[in-house]
């Protein structure tokens, strides 16, 4: 068979998603703060969607209690549309816009006439939107470590020469304020003897804060040590002779060494470890994460209800403009087609939106019903529950509940919870009752806090102890639940 280049047909058969369908997925996985994003941007490819303002929406909530964004379908023209013999277009009203039409117009004087009695509120609410602007604009970003270090060499009494070393030894300190080259790579680098390399290096390392261009935590400690004035101390001969038994707790290994009592190490490890192992933290900190619940939970009388966080929902609406347009009789028909087809997808936006919302609604109830001890009384009382149970009861496919609850909040009478917090699996108890492994960490954290620590409990006691208790569980699992605690093994835990 020779060999080339050949052209072939091939039929097959395969699944696509839709392009609508791909956006109602990601609209109902989205959170507030995203799905805000996401409706800018169909708002900027749409223009028949206009978004309704606070003062609007207030107004047609006072009208109208529950009326859809958007009734009529558009797409359709009614049956009863007459059209012109002679140039075979509607004649009358065309589409079903003419009742819309004419409510919408009934509105637009009532929201003149309520904006006219308002314009003192208004302006108020005007105000304070600058006010709260203001704030924001006066924010600014903090310093980063490197800036903090790069302004102490420029205040310092260095060289020129050293401080362009200093601006080197500076530029490879890591967020935790760590030196992440040699001496040696820093000399090669600069073209510099290593001796004045390491002069440098030690002017940097008394900058602020203390400790900042370690080589390693042993000489991060020191350096604080030093800074303070307590060379002469227990804790510096443990730190710089014996730091490895100090990582492993041997206390009375150090003090056989050290010529010391095991109390007198245990005090000095205590003083250490209020010692700062990164020094750089306080400039690290990221920008602070703003969580928005998407659902209240909350007890009225003896049950507890769940609403929806509407006020953070985009409420959309189809442009009166475009409607208008759409019942011109001498709009083209290519005019019309597209208006047609930017109202379909605006409506399969705004239908997108209410639906997330309702699915969002109904796991939401779900959880309240099956968590009731847990909004009583707290994590112990946390019940297992898997995505499938509540797939099943609401209605949908599992996969839809893990995007319905993926990053979204919900606001519990407990505290503030990703929703996904709820959703674990159980432990078999004696009883024949679930437990959720989140009430078993509460229990397991609370006999380690209420622990001897001359004689830590070992992952085997504690074993038993939660089968005296009812919960069946191996030893695997405890040191699972134990290392997801950091929590230290037994033997770590020991105090003499």
């Amino acid at each position: 068979m020779s060999q080339g280049v050949h052209l072939s047909q091939r039929m097959s058969l395969q699944q696509v998603l839709a392009p609508q369908l791909q956006q109602s997925l990601a609209l109902l996985q989205a959170p507030l703060l995203e799905l805000r994003t996401l409706v800018e941007q169909e708002l900027q490819q749409n223009p028949v969607l206009e978004e309704l303002s606070a003062a609007e929406l207030s107004q047609q909530e006072r009208r109208e209690e529950g009326e859809p964004a958007y009734e009529s379908d558009p797409a359709e023209p009614p049956a009863d549309v007459k059209y012109d013999p002679a140039t075979e277009r509607p004649s009358g009203p065309v589409d079903d816009f003419q009742a819309e039409f004419d409510r919408l117009a009934q509105v637009d004087r009532e929201w003149r006439e309520t904006l006219a009695q308002a314009n003192a509120p208004m302006r108020s609410r005007e105000e304070e939107s600058e006010l709260r602007q203001h704030m924001f604009d006066s924010l600014v970003a903090g310093t980063s470590l490197q800036e903090h270090l790069l302004e102490q060499v420029r205040l310092s009494e260095l060289t020129d020469a050293q401080k362009a070393i200093a601006e080197m030894i500076v530029g490879n300190v890591d967020d935790h304020g760590y030196l992440q080259s040699s001496v040696d790579e820093l000399a090669f680098a600069t073209n510099t003897p290593a001796a004045e390399v390491a002069d440098v290096l030690k002017v940097v390392q008394g900058f602020n804060p203390p400790g900042v261009a370690a080589r390693d935590l042993r000489e991060c400690l020191l350096l604080q040590l030093e800074r303070a004035g307590r060379t002469e101390t227990l804790e510096y001969r443990i730190i710089r002779d014996h730091m490895e038994l100090l990582g492993r707790r041997r206390f009375p290994e150090i003090a056989r060494a050290v010529g010391e009592t095991v109390e007198a190490v245990q005090a000095a490890a205590e003083r250490i470890s209020h010692l700062e192992p990164r020094p750089g933290r306080e400039f690290s900190a990221g920008d602070s994460v703003y969580v928005v619940p998407e659902l209240f939970i909350q007890r009225v009388g003896d049950d507890y209800v769940v609403t929806a966080n509407n006020d953070s929902i985009p409420h959309l609406r189809i442009s009166n403009t475009y409607k208008d347009l759409m019942a011109q009789p001498d709009s083209t028909d290519e005019v019309r087609d597209y208006i047609r087809e930017k109202i379909r997808a605006g409506k399969f936006l705004i239908k997108s939106i209410q639906q997330r919302q309702q699915t969002l609604l109904k796991i939401g109830q779900e959880i309240a019903s099956r968590q009731r001890e847990f909004m009583e009384k707290g994590v112990a009382y946390l019940r297992p529950m898997t995505m499938a149970q509540i797939a099943q009861v609401v209605g949908v496919h599992e996969t839809t509940v893990s995007r319905a609850v993926s990053g979204k909040y919900i606001q519990t009478p407990q505290g503030v919870f990703e929703m996904k917090y709820f959703f674990t699996s159980g432990l078999p108890t004696a009883s024949g009752d679930g437990m959720s492994n989140e009430s078993v960490k509460k229990i397991l954290a609370e006999m380690i806090a209420a622990e001897d620590r001359t004689k830590p409990l070992s992952d085997e006691e504690l074993v038993k102890r939660l089968g005296e208790r009812g919960i069946m569980i191996a030893r695997r699992t405890v040191a699972k639940y134990r290392m997801e605690l950091n929590i230290l093994p037994s033997h770590l835990r020991r105090t003499y």
